[in-house]
Formats: C-alpha cells, structure tokens, sequence
C-alpha cells in the first residue's frame, strides 16, 4: 500500500491520537505528517519527533504555527532530523525560534540528504539565522542544498543580512524558489537582489510581495529581464507601490523568454528532458505561469518534484 497523509489543524491532541500517529510513522504508511497549529505536550512532542526519525517514508512535515514553541522542541527535532533521511519539505512557518532556536536546527537541517524545501516565514528570525540558512544554498552541485526557501515576514533581519542571502542566493547552484514576501525590504534591498538574480543560474520564482518597493525597484527588474538573460519565470510584485503598467511589462518579458524557450526545444526536437516546473506558483486565474505579477498570498507548497 503506498504511504498516505496525515493532516490535522488546530486542534488539542490527545495520547491516542499521538500514538496513532507514532505508530503510522513507525510503520512508515506516512508520506505527508500535518499537525499545523496543534496544541500537544512536550512529552508528546517527542514521541513525535521519535517517529520521524525512525520514518523512511515521510516526505512533508507540517509543523506550522507555533507547534515547535520552545528551544527545547528544537533541540528535539534537530535530533530527529539527524535520524532521518526520507523528509523533502519541512514547514515551521509562525514558530517562534529565534535565532537561537535555527542554531540548534541548523546542524540537522544543513547536513540532511533529501531536505530541498524550507519554510521558515514568520519565525522572527534574524541576521545570525541567515548566515546559518546561507549555508544551506551551496554554490556547487557537490553538496546537497535548498531548491525552495521561504523566508517571509522576519522583520528583525537587517540590510546586512539580506545582503549576505543576496550573495548566497547569486552563487547557489541549486535554489529555484525565494518568497521573501512581507519583509520591510524597500528599493536598495531589491536592487541588490535583483543582482543576484541577474547572476543566479537557477532562480525561477522570487515573491517580493508586500516588501515596500516602488516603481524604481520596478525598473530595475525591468531593465534586467530586458536586458539580460536570467532564469526567472515568476516575479510576484503585488502589494507594493508600483505601477500595473511596469508589472505588465515586466510580466510579457517573461512570457516572452519562455515561449522563446518553448520554441528552441521544439526545433530541437526535444531531445532533452524537459525543463521542471517550479515546485510552487502563486495563485492566479491564469494559465501561464508567468502572469502572475498582479497575484495575492501564498499557499503553502505541497509535495516537491520527485513521486516516491
């Protein structure tokens, strides 16, 4: 029987409900482990996190809002993140960890075989948890990194800070996805990172939803999809100051390099693989990926490339 999902939001869990879940780990007919917004005890926590590190099949854990609460629950799940080796995507979205709490994730979480997706959003993270988190975007294909990283709404990083993800970000050989949405970021920040983008072999989406840009940030993405070539399929601009007519000009670039991109592998008959999709793509009405400039939120992102 192929290994099924576990979800559950928001609730109280009881002992019973701990052990179904221990169990359904143990006995690895777990792929994707959801206990988003769930209230449980310390000790129950661990019995959790025992689960995980004796799970082969587990692919997605969903821990969001506030489930890993204390440094002591990072310590835990650092140790069961040592153990394992199936997990692709870890979610920690809204859990308050501080940099001291990425300190004790990041031995785990940067040496781990298969992690390639991180939500970190809301974890009121600062400029030491983005050194550490640098050190998970490799810039050669020799180390296992990060191909999808979420890093929204952690006002405390400073210029400093996004400068060195900027670098990072330039050099990573394997990162296709960034949502750096709701972060105080304003104009120098984005023209740093739309530097890194512009040298980024692989960047595919990059959300700067809500970060305090306006039209000169604008013109400067512009004039980088314009003028040079870049990896960039999806560029998410909503909430900022910034006219419809320049995301609308930025959007039909993008379009336009991709339809290009479509047409060269037709006339090369396809003889490659075909390039992969990103992983995740903002909600839109629309069919094209890259028509996206205009959209609102995210959703959080499911299952990475590769079917188990």
């Amino acid at each position: 029987m192929l290994p099924g999902s576990i979800q559950i939001t928001g609730e109280a869990l009881s002992g019973a409900e701990i052990k179904d879940i221990c169990d359904s780990l143990k006995e690895n007919s777990v792929r994707l482990l959801s206990v988003r917004g769930c209230q449980l005890s310390d000790r129950d926590f661990g019995r959790v996190c025992r689960g995980v590190a004796e799970s082969v099949s587990l692919a997605q854990l969903n821990l969001n809002l506030g489930v890993v609460s204390t440094i002591g629950r990072t310590k835990q799940l650092a140790d069961a993140l040592k153990a394992n080796r199936s997990l692709q995507t870890l979610f920690l979205h809204g859990s308050p960890l501080l940099d001291a709490g990425l300190v004790n994730l990041n031995g785990a979480l940067s040496t781990h075989p298969s992690l390639v997706s991180l939500d970190l959003g809301d974890c009121m993270l600062g400029d030491e948890a983005v050194r550490l988190i640098c050190g998970m975007l490799p810039p050669d294909g020799a180390k296992s990194g990060l191909k999808e990283l979420t890093l929204s709404a952690n006002p405390a990083v400073s210029t400093q800070g996004w400068a060195r993800l900027a670098i990072a970000v330039a050099h990573s050989s394997q990162l296709r996805v960034l949502n750096l949405d709701y972060n105080p970021l304003g104009d120098h920040i984005a023209g740093m990172l739309a530097v890194a983008v512009a040298s980024s072999r692989t960047l595919e989406v990059l959300d700067l939803e809500g970060t305090g840009l306006t039209n000169q940030s604008a013109q400067v993405f512009l004039d980088m999809v314009e003028n040079y070539p870049t990896s960039l399929r999806v560029l998410v601009l909503a909430e900022n100051d910034i006219s419809p007519e320049l995301q609308q000009q930025i959007s039909d670039l993008l379009s336009e390099g991709e339809e290009e991109e479509d047409k060269d592998g037709e006339a090369r008959g396809r003889s490659g693989p075909p390039r992969e999709k990103p992983a995740w793509v903002p909600h839109s009405n629309s069919s094209s990926s890259q028509m996206v400039l205009m959209t609102s939120g995210l959703g959080e992102s499911f299952l990475a490339e590769t079917e188990m």
